[in-house]
């Protein structure tokens, strides 16, 4: 399915919403640089993949259903089959020169009947997760990337009363298992994108998500608290997918019920938004929607100014193309890529405490229903490939030219100039919106 456009008045409707914002900016906005100081070697570069999207060999869950029932659009087959080719695939990671590898631990591969887990399923992923190790690169853990096990959707999934108590014994029974390999943990991908998943394919009704979202910060809270316990000094987040214009009132309600518990907030930036390419990001045809790769900055200064000194981290950001095809408005992979992280250095050097950037993702996998929007740094046509050869894109080299000096050039100047009114974190990146040295 996609979702309607939106018009222009919807789109001065959303940025109106998002003035209850604090019109000044977190910081005093100094002279762009004429040089762009490098992140350092304390900065984590990454990759982030899902479990479902990239494994292949999928057990009953939730999402194998909606794939099967023609719910989700494309058949799912094996994806990319990371099950059977993750070792070579950790390997292309550590040629990037990165130190984070995000993956997911699929609940459903590892819990197949109510309290039985499944040795073979814990086994692969410490294989998985010795092998990132062993190729120099520290695991970032996901608990729930949007699937569960099939016998709890029979239980009714997020309406079952017992729902959170189920996702903790679980959790806790990851945590207990690899947290001694200190990893960075996200207990749960995009909740409230979750939640509008799971209305869309009809499991969830629209008047229950209130309760899911009060379930999800009681279990995100409950884990956070364990992983704690047995892994002291631990770093734990929930990502959230930024909305341009919108952020407050669409992450708002989840993040305040969670904010005492983030050791960094997890920020996945993918789309802008400005007067003049008036589309909010939630179309299914994701590379129409309008990147803007100086969002990024405000984005990170939205989350800083709400949570003043905490560290920050890109855990997805990336660009999609369709089928591989290069984009209607001639970006290239690597152009975004260089562009984007040139606005974290810039956010970095005007004082904000970002600490890492993952790339989303390593490889093309199933993108939630289809294997149209492609954003692998090696693409992988699953459909007419049944080698599912990795292919390098040329955001390849310029990524790994990227970990190798700490970011772009001193003198890199972005392909495209910063929006003089992007909505991104409005009214601030309107009134003072950030600029290029001349």
């Amino acid at each position: 399915m996609r979702f309607r456009r939106r018009n222009l008045a919807l789109v001065v409707l959303a940025a109106s919403a998002a003035l209850t914002a604090s019109a000044t900016p977190a910081f005093a906005r100094p002279e762009p640089p004429e040089q762009i100081a490098p992140l350092g070697p304390d900065f984590l570069w990454g990759v982030a993949a899902s479990g479902f999207q990239s494994e292949g060999h999928a057990p009953d869950s939730n999402w194998s259903r909606y794939a099967e029932s023609g719910k989700a659009g494309d058949p799912y087959r094996d994806s990319i089959d990371f099950y059977d080719r993750y070792e070579s695939d950790i390997q292309l990671a550590k040629q990037l020169g990165v130190k984070v590898y995000r993956i997911g631990i699929e609940w459903a591969r590892v819990q197949p009947h109510p309290g039985v887990w499944d040795e073979d399923g814990l086994r692969f992923y410490d294989k998985v997760i010795g092998a990132i190790e062993a190729a120099g690169m520290r695991p970032m853990l996901t608990i729930d990337h949007w699937v569960y096990p099939g016998w709890e959707v029979d239980r009714g999934g997020w309406n079952h009363a017992d729902m959170v108590g189920d996702w903790l014994a679980n959790a806790r029974r990851i945590v207990d298992r690899y947290a001694a390999g200190n990893p960075l943990w996200v207990t749960f991908n995009e909740p409230t994108m979750y939640m509008l998943n799971e209305i869309r394919m009809g499991t969830l009704p629209a008047t229950a998500m209130p309760v899911m979202q009060d379930r999800i910060a009681q279990a995100h809270n409950a884990i956070y608290d364990y992983i704690h316990q047995v892994q002291p000094g631990a770093m734990v987040t929930s990502n959230v997918a930024y909305i341009p214009a919108a952020e407050g009132a669409v992450n708002g309600p989840l993040i305040d019920k969670i904010a005492a518990k983030l050791d960094f907030v997890g920020i996945d930036y993918y789309y802008g938004l400005s007067p003049d390419a008036a589309r909010l990001p939630i179309n299914l045809d994701m590379w129409n929607n309008p990147l803007q790769a100086d969002g990024i900055y405000y984005a990170l200064e939205y989350y800083s100014r709400a949570f003043p000194g905490k560290p920050l981290y890109i855990v997805e950001n990336g660009m999609p193309t369709e089928n591989g095809n290069p984009r209607a408005d001639g970006y290239t992979r690597a152009d975004d890529l260089r562009d984007t992280v040139y606005w974290v250095q810039r956010a970095r050097a005007d004082g904000m405490n970002v600490i890492g950037y993952n790339y989303w993702s390593l490889t093309d996998n199933y993108e939630w229903g289809s294997y149209t929007p492609r954003f692998g740094l090696y693409t992988v046509d699953v459909l007419t490939d049944p080698t599912l050869t990795r292919r390098p894109t040329d955001a390849v080299p310029a990524y790994t030219e990227i970990t190798r000096v700490g970011g772009v050039p001193a003198d890199y100047r972005p392909t495209r100039e910063p929006k003089t009114c992007s909505l991104v974190d409005a009214p601030a990146s309107c009134t003072d919106p950030v600029t290029l040295p001349r």
